[in-house]
């Protein structure tokens, strides 16, 4: 049997795994495989009464679960602590982000990922000088170099992009320095 503290945690990563449906949502509960139902516990009373297509999530990820090694599990246990530490208006953001990332079109996906594993890479000091000059920028003027950057074709951004890979770090700070002075005296970026 599951560990008591465990049960909300397991309720919760089943829930929130939408991957492709499998057959054996649709069965009663005694058609899952043994090591299904021990995983799958907290919810025998319940299993009658979900939805099919929840059931085939929470079956997705149980399987997923089982393929997790003890590190993976416990990586998913500590995320699902932070999740439930959170307000539910900060859960609801990012539930809603999720939602927007998933409906991108696959090489825009890849492409914030590789961003993101590249921002990962950074030191601490590299990300917080970065925020802290980001967040120097007035939020009316941020919002105007987001849509000056969003105005831009991706052949555009990508010219941009290369030409920032050339530069030093100090050259690229001059650069984003120039490009909002730029902004605020309406004149067009880069």
């Amino acid at each position: 049997m599951i560990d008591r503290p465990w049960t909300h945690f397991l309720f919760a990563v089943l829930l929130w795994t939408g991957m492709t449906p499998s057959s054996l949502a649709d069965s009663d509960w005694q058609s899952l495989p043994p090591h299904t139902q021990q995983l799958l516990a907290p919810l025998q009373s319940r299993w009658p009464q979900l939805p099919e297509e929840r059931r085939e999530r929470i079956i997705k990820g149980a399987e997923r679960w089982e393929q997790m090694s003890p590190e993976q599990r416990e990586l998913a246990r500590q995320r699902f602590q932070r999740w439930r530490a959170l307000p539910p208006g900060q859960r609801s953001l990012l539930i809603e982000r999720f939602r927007r990332f998933q409906n991108l079109p696959p090489d825009v996906r890849d492409r914030l990922r590789q961003r993101y594993e590249q921002w990962q890479k950074l030191s601490p000091e590299q990300r917080a000088r970065l925020r802290t000059e980001w967040m120097s920028v007035p939020p009316e003027e941020r919002q105007r170099l987001r849509e000056n950057w969003l105005s831009k074709t991706p052949e555009q951004r990508e010219e941009i992009r290369q030409r920032l890979r050339g530069m030093t770090a100090e050259q690229r700070r001059a650069f984003r320095r120039d490009w909002i002075e730029r902004e605020r005296a309406g004149k067009p970026g880069p």
